[in-house]
């Protein structure tokens, strides 16, 4: 096979396997191979992993050897797993590597971190947190050490940084703050895992414990999501209707909408460069030279047009620098005055860090977006609260890919075949499904609509679920109403299966749930019960938080809950507290607290349900 490949590219080989193959056995394992992808930032589901395991492993040895690790060059270009693994390991740059001791992994295991993240996201919290008295005794964290591990090990900071990214998520009164013990602060931590999960994080492999010892890959792999959900929050066309401006000839709203935070934010860079007669394709290599930057910069600066705003031209004569990296530093001057220089040093620039620079560039376009709404009423409908739900739900299970727009993305039914496979329902991906890249005809459309018809098949015949009316064609349209039925139908049974391990098999479902809540309230001599899930007396929260005092006494402080004749404001105060409360103690909940005070009751179910899987726990 060598005669294919030139010297260069044999050294380039060896280099890229031996980044994968950690414990130097001289093969991959299917274990090296998926801290690969998670190590980098680019989670692939378990389906792939195999596939690209049957790709490359040609003797059936569950190894891959370098021989077969070369064949996987060969049709790098047209196909799209193998591709995915090029882009891992041009990603695997400027890493540290680090002994692990995590539980979840086995004692010596090989993580990798990257220094340049560490001092990234170091200066951010320093900067996003700096005026935090709560966060005064951590701050701030120097980035050229190991420090940012200790400061987030009392959960105190992560708190914080949720609720910059999306606010109001944590009731900042359930956040323990002062004399703290090792109780305490697995309780801040329990909160932070459960409300990162509830605003889309994956946390799955990820404990209190690996929190409080600053474990370095995963404090980065779970700052990194959380900071990128507040920076991407606005890079969505029903949040900010400028966005519309970026719309091509031929294209309508519709599609747009369906493009991804990182497409959009191309999108706009090559708005802006098109001016200049430029354009990039990417924030790795495109951007090394930082011309691109510049001219983007010059583009988006105010211009003084606007009150109190004032003019600010950019210097430009740095993008004639003939030493990159001066360049980049000169360029950072430029965002300096724009109040942007954050994420990336002149070094990640010139190395072209993607994770960095695409941090860097969604900085720019949320303070400068330079874009002008159109002035036609646009007609757009935001995300319901129980699409966020669903959506928040589904990422934080961590499909692939990650869920923006819950239509769009689920009309080709792969990450509805991969939550099948979170409810226990085994999906044939081998015989019956098509994987990405669709091609053919109209993007492969009706490759899309098979899976979509087998996705329905699935819910029907293997998890029982009641689909009437209900057909492929309906999820692949992104019909609203048919696919949140089925979307509603796979977290209920998830809810429910997480109850019947606990129960040693014995069938969860709502009369059990609610007997199961009066009984325990009952037990602890609280006043309150309900007769279901629709039960008015659970728009006042008053229920949960008798629940959550009753699996964990003393827990909830009763001073801070209104009682009585309740105003709308109060009540939604209390279910602040409340759904806080429950993920302090222990309970993933998504729902939200509006679904308390209007008393959802599917949502209340689920909510009543994660309580019941923490109250089994504790028995």
């Amino acid at each position: 096979m060598s005669e294919n490949f030139s010297n260069e590219e044999i050294e380039e080989m060896k280099e890229a396997f031996a980044k994968v193959d950690v414990d130097c056995s001289g093969y991959i394992s299917k274990d090296e191979l998926k801290a690969l992808f998670h190590d980098v930032g680019l989670p692939v589901p378990g389906y792939q992993i195999r596939v690209l395991l049957e790709k490359l492993d040609k003797d059936n040895d569950n190894s891959i050897s370098f021989e077969e690790f070369k064949a996987l060059y060969m049709d790098m270009k047209n196909d799209c797993i193998a591709q995915k693994f090029k882009k891992a390991l041009n990603k695997k740059e400027g890493i540290v590597a680090i002994g692990g001791t995590s539980e979840i992994s086995s004692e010596g295991t090989q993580h990798s971190i990257s220094e340049q993240e560490r001092f990234a996201f170091a200066n951010y919290i320093n900067s996003t947190l700096e005026s935090d008295p709560d966060c005064q005794h951590v701050l701030p964290i120097n980035p050229n050490t190991d420090a940012l591990f200790k400061a987030v090990a009392d959960g105190i900071v992560l708190c914080k940084l949720i609720n910059f990214s999306v606010p109001d998520t944590i009731d900042e009164r359930t956040i323990n703050k002062k004399k703290l013990t090792p109780f305490t602060i697995q309780e801040n931590q329990n909160l932070v895992l459960n409300s990162a999960s509830a605003i889309g994080c994956q946390v799955v492999n990820i404990g209190a414990q690996d929190l409080k010892e600053g474990k370095p890959h995963l404090v980065l792999g779970l700052l990194w999501q959380i900071i990128k959900i507040g920076l991407f929050a606005d890079i969505e066309l029903s949040r900010n209707e400028a966005i519309a401006a970026l719309l091509e000839e031929g294209e309508s709203l519709e599609e747009l909408m369906k493009l991804s935070p990182e497409e959009l934010l191309l999108r706009w860079v090559n708005f802006h460069l098109k001016k200049v007669g430029m354009s990039i394709s990417n924030f790795s290599s495109d951007i090394k030279d930082s011309k691109a930057y510049f001219h983007l910069l010059e583009q988006i600066a105010p211009d003084g047009s606007k009150e109190d705003v004032p003019r600010v031209d950019i210097d430009m004569t740095g993008a004639y620098e003939k030493d990159l990296t001066k360049r980049a530093e000169l360029m950072l001057q430029q965002a300096d005055r724009l109040n942007c220089r954050q994420f990336v040093t002149a070094t990640d620039v010139v190395c072209g860090h993607p994770k960095l620079n695409m941090a860097f560039v969604a900085m720019l376009f949320n303070k400068h977006p330079a874009l002008t709404k159109p002035d036609q009423d646009l007609d757009l409908e935001s995300e319901t609260r129980e699409e966020r739900t669903f959506r928040n739900w589904m990422n934080s299970l961590g499909v692939c890919p990650h869920v923006h727009h819950i239509y769009g993305d689920l009309h080709d039914a792969m990450v509805i075949l991969q939550l099948y496979e979170k409810i226990k329902v085994s999906v044939d991906w081998e015989n019956r499904v098509n994987c990405p890249p669709f091609k053919g005809v109209g993007g492969g459309h009706l490759k899309k609509i098979e899976n979509c018809n087998y996705a329905v098949e699935l819910g029907k015949i293997k998890a029982g679920f009641s689909l009437v009316g209900i057909a492929g064609q309906d999820l692949y349209d992104g019909n609203e109403t048919l696919t949140l039925a089925l979307v509603w139908q796979l977290m209920r049974r998830y809810t429910l299966n997480v109850l019947e391990d606990l129960g040693h098999g014995e069938v969860a479902g709502d009369d059990l749930i609610v007997s199961w809540v009066n009984k325990t309230l009952a037990e602890e001599g609280k006043s309150s019960s309900i007769k279901s899930f629709k039960d008015r007396s659970i728009s006042t929260s008053i229920p949960v938080l008798e629940l959550i005092d009753a699996i964990i006494p003393q827990s909830v402080n009763f001073d801070l809950v209104k009682k009585g004749d309740l105003s709308d404001e109060d009540k939604l105060d209390n279910a602040k507290y409340a759904i806080s409360m429950a993920r302090k103690i222990g309970a993933k909940v998504y729902a939200l607290p509006e679904d308390l005070v209007e008393v959802n009751p599917k949502m209340v179910m689920t909510i009543f349900a994660c309580l019941m899987g923490r109250g089994m726990k504790k028995a």
